[in-house]
């Protein structure tokens, strides 16, 4: 049985209206924060520039294959969900988005849905979390 109440999956939902490319970038910005504080445990994110990577692969691996959000989606109302079916992405496919937003230039090639390389290779897409 369906849920009449449930949303439209994004592949499926002509309506669809990704968030701006602000309220994204923001939320990169609180998550690299933390991950510069996150690192400062174990290396210096100055001399050791692998170490705040490596903490946003596993973070991103993390909160978005296990709530749909990272900390800094969190702050900015959006979340990362699958592509065909609006559920969570899982953490294996959260952890390779994660490397290949890590490598930058998957996200600077987006498609009409603002979904970039990453996205797109992982099947997921950013939409606005659901109010609380």
């Amino acid at each position: 049985m369906t849920n009449p109440h449930a949303p439209a999956p994004p592949a499926t939902d002509p309506a669809f209206v990704p968030p701006s490319l602000g309220r994204r970038f923001g939320a990169l910005v609180v998550d690299w924060v933390l991950c510069l504080l996150v690192s400062n445990f174990f290396a210096d994110p100055v001399r050791d520039g692998w170490a705040p990577v490596l903490v946003l692969v596993l973070e991103y691996g993390f909160f978005l294959g296990l709530f749909t959000q990272t900390p800094g989606m969190y702050v900015t109302r959006i979340r990362c969900v699958d592509w065909s079916d609006g559920g969570r992405i899982g953490v294996l496919r959260a952890l390779l988005r994660g490397l290949l937003l890590a490598l930058v230039v998957p996200a600077l090639i987006m498609d009409e849905h603002r979904r970039g390389l990453h996205d797109r290779l992982t099947s997921s897409v950013i939409t606005p979390a659901p109010r609380p």
